[in-house]
């Protein structure tokens, strides 16, 4: 195994005019939970093709553990893959599917894979044409935590799942990494990427626009700090990385910070300050920078 999980190498894919996919470079190591975020038709879903050899790229490459990913059959060995949309073979039980998958994979966890199914409330005895879209979605995911694959690849994975289904994958991907386990989670619920992930990366219109820790993209964006004082108002004025400066009343002043806190906090320090409170931007303001408000709606 090389000290890289998944690699991409100015990975490339255009659709006649379109470029679905510009010059992409990612590595991801083994062992960590990877978020990559985008809205829909952002070329989530042709990465992680490209990425697994499921699609040619117009230029670049891509590798799984340092073997191309065009070599699909020894790539795969080493991985278990949940598509957006899961399709079963209808006329088998979920039992049925999730045997013949252990029987194919690289192997599996037979008694977590049983615990899996308790904790997703999955009936393996009922045939697939039955299963509802969630349902669909739980056989491909139990059958992907309990593979021994080394790499993990979701996309869009709890598309279909409740809130309480959503808990238990959350739980399931952070057993999967404690187990060394890599996992690459493309989703646009930022919620979920926020509470499981150690890096994100974000996309746009085929462009990789940031990776970074979730720590540290939020040190790239301005925290929002509110002030309550008493006699003088603090001088901010010309502070570095102090901007925004509003006052809210009852002695209180808010304004925005953005890298090193220490020229702010010498001048809160000559103040008579008696609160002071830091909110840190979610990853849902984060990603909006990158997009602007059209994502919101």
């Amino acid at each position: 195994m090389t000290d890289v999980a998944l690699r991409a190498v100015q990975l490339t894919k255009r659709y006649g005019r379109l470029t679905a996919l510009d010059t992409l470079n990612l590595e991801v190591v083994p062992g960590e939970v990877f978020g990559f975020l985008g809205p829909n038709g952002a070329g989530k879903s042709t990465t992680i093709r490209l990425l697994l050899g499921l699609a040619r790229p117009t230029a670049g490459h891509a590798t799984v553990f340092g073997i191309d990913a065009a070599d699909v059959a020894r790539a795969h060995r080493h991985l278990a893959y949940v598509p957006a949309d899961v399709a079963l073979w209808p006329h088998l039980t979920g039992a049925e599917i999730l045997h013949l998958q252990a029987r194919t994979g690289p192997g599996v966890d037979l008694a977590y894979r049983d615990e899996l199914v308790e904790r997703f409330a999955l009936d393996p005895s009922r045939p697939a044409r039955t299963y509802s879209t969630g349902n669909r979605q739980k056989v491909a995911l139990i059958a992907a935590f309990a593979t021994r694959a080394p790499l993990l690849v979701f996309d869009e994975p709890t598309s279909g799942l409740d809130p309480l289904m959503e808990q238990q994958f959350r739980i399931a991907v952070r057993q999967a990494r404690d187990r060394g386990q890599t996992v690459f989670l493309s989703s646009h619920q930022l919620a979920e990427v926020e509470a499981v992930c150690d890096r994100v990366g974000i996309l746009r219109a085929g462009h990789l626009v940031e990776v970074a820790a979730i720590a540290q993209l939020r040190t790239l964006h301005r925290s929002e700090v509110t002030v309550s004082y008493t006699g003088a108002a603090p001088a901010l004025t010309a502070i570095a990385g102090v901007e925004a400066v509003t006052a809210a009343g009852d002695g209180r002043l808010r304004f925005t910070l953005s890298g090193p806190p220490a020229p702010a906090l010498r001048a809160l320090a000559a103040a008579d300050v008696t609160a002071l409170a830091v909110r840190e931007p979610s990853l849902e303001e984060i990603f909006l920078d990158y997009y602007g408000t059209e994502t919101a709606r």
